[in-house]
């Protein structure tokens, strides 16, 4: 429960914002720029420090490095409830995203350490349901909260989950991996979060003030961080990204699918949003219930996708669940101004919200097997943060590439939105291929540990493909 109810929180976070954009527009000023960098800020530090995350609680306790993330959490969520600006609500997004680089892969990995091998399926499906409901529920609370209270409130309601997380906390035992030597990889930390903060913020910047020194500056600095990051990985003794993982085809495989699939989902959500209100006149609260059928469907199916994964294995999940979502994302294309909700939206959300509970527990189930579980914290901080740089670089490029750049702060998105949604179709229908080309097809047991990650490796199968 303490596991559900941290990252949960996160990934509530990482969502419950879409709906209260337009009321955070209205209040704090600022155009889609603005909306954009309030989702984005919020995911560039998360993404960019969970490979941090992970190898710390690996290191020093996962239980102690979950607990210190959700007080940092909690105290930026209070930061931005309290934001008297756009530039300070930013900020306080920030300074979330770090609190929760810290606790969402130690969340997987004390569910990884702890629990045998024979329940570890449903256990995962259960945490994979439940914290993707969080996500998806997100717009029904956040819509609920601004039309009663204010935009406000969709951060101050973390302190008392994050004060119920901590009290179960008590009762989840300490673990780590204690073959884990030398220095923690400081300097790949620094280098992968000022790429990804010097590209992002050219994405960002770029359509609405063009290529000037400063977004020439942070593209190039961007790149050359990025470029130095991979260089850092592949000389430090205990690098934030092993080499090793990327060995394994499953791994890379699956990491892969989770980054065209919640590119998808980032983005599509976003967007999705931003029409149901901004085009078709729905209200924040009628925007999430709107997606709420999202919600009820992961909660029914997504603990017995993760059993039923567990026996079969992940590859035909993996293939069906994707693609189901493209067929979601394409039927939202009828989502526009005159469409009723029932022929509008609801096919859309309905098929979507199969296609995610199909795909969300297998997926996560093929990266934990692909590793041992002494090296779960890192395999779950490297594919947490595939899937929030999926969402970030969404939410930066997607309107781009589909023509909706400069839109201003409540205007109708118009044809850019069915562009958008055809894209990430695309991006979905790409994740099922990829998985049948990666993923294993049979059931799947602890992996045994990957050379390269701090073990030593006395059977050769131990160096081939998972």
């Amino acid at each position: 429960m303490a596991t559900i109810l941290g990252s949960g929180v996160a990934f509530l976070d990482g969502s419950v914002v879409n709906v209260a954009l337009p009321a955070i527009g209205r209040e704090l000023g600022g155009g889609l720029r603005v909306q954009q960098w309030v989702l984005d800020g919020y995911l560039l530090t998360l993404s960019a420090l969970l490979l941090l995350g992970g190898a710390l609680g690996d290191r020093y306790g996962r239980r102690r490095v979950f607990a210190a993330g959700m007080v940092v959490f909690t105290i930026a969520s209070v930061g931005c409830g309290l934001a008297p600006t756009g530039t300070a609500l930013i900020a306080a997004r920030l300074a979330q995203g770090v609190g929760g680089a810290l606790l969402v892969p130690g969340s997987l990995a004390l569910i990884n350490s702890a629990i045998r091998e024979a329940d570890r399926g449903m256990a995962v499906g259960r945490w994979a349901g439940l914290t993707g409901v969080s996500s998806a529920i997100g717009p029904f609370v956040g819509g609920w909260l601004v039309d009663a209270a204010s935009w406000r409130w969709i951060f101050l309601i973390n302190a008392p989950i994050a004060v119920a997380a901590l009290l179960a906390l008590r009762r989840v035992p300490e673990s780590r991996n204690t073959s884990v030597t030398g220095p923690p990889d400081i300097g790949g930390a620094a280098a992968v979060t000022i790429g990804l903060a010097g590209t992002i913020f050219a994405l960002i910047e770029v359509p609405g003030i063009g290529w000037n020194v400063v977004t020439t500056a942070a593209a190039v600095l961007g790149v050359a961080a990025l470029i130095a990051f991979a260089l850092i990985e592949s000389r430090h003794p205990a690098p934030l990204l092993p080499p090793a993982l990327l060995r394994s085809r499953q791994f890379t495989g699956a990491n892969l699918t989770t980054l065209t699939v919640y590119a998808a989902l980032g983005g599509a959500l976003f967007l999705l949003s931003l029409q149901l209100q901004q085009s078709m006149g729905y209200s924040a609260l009628e925007t999430g219930v709107a997606t709420l059928p999202i919600t009820i469907i992961m909660l029914v199916l997504s603990g017995r996708v993760g059993a039923l994964a567990q026996r079969t294995g992940p590859r035909l999940p993996m293939i069906i669940g994707p693609l189901g979502c493209a067929l979601g994302l394409v039927l939202l294309t009828r989502a526009v101004p005159g469409a009723s909700y029932l022929a509008g939206v609801f096919p859309g959300v309905l098929v979507f919200g199969l296609g995610l509970s199909i795909t969300v527990a297998p997926l996560t189930s093929a990266v934990l097997a692909s590793v041992s579980p002494d090296d779960g914290g890192v395999a779950s901080g490297v594919n947490n943060a595939v899937s929030r740089l999926a969402g970030l670089l969404a939410v930066a490029v997607l309107p781009v590439v589909a023509g909706l750049s400069g839109t201003p702060a409540g205007a109708p998105l118009g044809p850019g939105f069915a562009t958008a949604m055809l894209i990430s179709a695309a991006l979905c229908a790409a994740g099922g291929l990829l998985s049948g080309l990666t993923i294993d097809r049979a059931r799947h047991v602890d992996a045994p540990p990957l050379p390269g990650l701090n073990h030593s490796c006395q059977d050769p199968s131990c160096c081939s493909d998972n």
